[in-house]
């Protein structure tokens, strides 16, 4: 530490780690706080103490509960991001829709070519698509 205080860039190398350690310890401090209120299998008391815990011995309570629920806390991003991927498909899906007119008439004249459909169902489907 006498080192870093003599010599300026030793000084300011230092306070870039001091001030890095800061923002990853608030970091870590609200990714347990969030994993911690999103929690359905815990009641409000019991995510009262783990707040309590946290706030007033704030090291020791972020790192118990980083070692006993570190299993749950993966489990459950996981299970969280499957579920907005899933919803960013279906939503994809809806938006994208089936084609359009074009990709309707289409279909439906495979359908005729194929003798599944009549003339009078084509053109029904044709004029179905075109509204």
């Amino acid at each position: 530490m006498l080192l870093a205080a003599d010599y300026p860039f030793l000084d300011v190398m230092w306070t870039m780690l001091v001030f890095f350690l800061w923002v990853a310890w608030f970091w870590l401090l609200f990714a347990v706080w969030t994993d911690l209120f999103r929690r359905s299998d815990v009641s409000g008391g019991g995510k009262a103490l783990w707040l309590v815990f946290t706030i007033l011995l704030p090291f020791l309570g972020v790192f118990v509960y980083l070692i006993v629920e570190h299993d749950g806390m993966t489990q459950r991003t996981i299970e969280r991001a499957s579920a907005q991927r899933t919803q960013l498909d279906d939503y994809v899906r809806q938006t994208a829709g089936t084609g359009g007119a074009a990709a309707e008439i289409e279909k439906a004249k495979q359908l005729l070519e194929s003798g599944a459909i009549s003339q009078a169902e084509y053109e029904a489907l044709k004029q179905k698509a075109l509204a």
